[in-house]
């Protein structure tokens, strides 16, 4: 938490109430604008007794020197995972269709595409590298990352997903990115900088 600065300690106070009742208020808000169907507010309305608030823990990393601890924050109840989830449904076949011809889904695809490819442009000074991003979700900062999201769909030249315009999507992008809080050691942190850890 140092050394990303990624996280706002909030001290002992719960947040969980108040982004229960944002978050409702923030989904009402679309409905009554007719930005968001009676169907998709009532899929992503917050029920207080469903909801807790996420948690942070840490798994080692026995593969790194000195053993490491990678962060997990556990939020599977998390007020804002049924929006993140809703946005992932309708945004996840858009990219991957996109990154199909540049991504790399398993080890035995990796081998067969570097067998194809090296019988046509291996040469003696080739260099194979690997490049491992530290901190990958503190380090996408939250603004960039809802323009990056707007910049594919612009791309794309779609005007709505799945019923919803894109604006919409982009607004319910923002207030997941924006409303990551978590507990750790009976203190409560408010993630300002980057994508929460495991969220869809």
């Amino acid at each position: 938490m140092e050394k990303t600065k990624a996280y706002k300690c909030l001290g002992t106070e719960d947040p969980l109430p108040d982004l229960i009742r944002r978050t409702n208020k923030y989904l009402l808000d679309l409905r009554l604008a007719k930005w968001i169907t009676q169907k998709q507010y009532e899929k992503l309305c917050i029920n207080p007794n469903e909801v807790e608030l996420a948690h942070l823990y840490y798994l080692p990393k026995a593969h790194k020197p000195g053993t490491p601890l990678r962060p997990i924050i556990s939020g599977l109840k998390h007020p804002a995972i049924k929006i993140s989830k809703f946005l992932d449904e309708l945004l996840r076949p858009l990219f991957d269709k996109m990154a199909a011809k540049t991504t790399v889904n398993s080890g035995f695809e990796l081998v067969k595409q570097l067998q194809q490819w090296s019988s046509i442009n291996i040469r003696q000074e080739t260099l194979f590298c690997t490049i491992d991003v530290t901190d990958l979700y503190t380090m996408v900062p939250q603004t960039e990352g809802v323009l990056s999201l707007k910049k594919m769909l612009d791309h794309l030249k779609l005007k709505q997903v799945g019923g919803l315009k894109i604006e919409t999507i982009i607004r319910l992008s923002r207030f997941v990115m924006q409303n990551n809080y978590f507990s750790y050691k009976g203190q409560y942190y408010h993630q300002i900088r980057g994508g929460a850890m495991g969220s869809p």
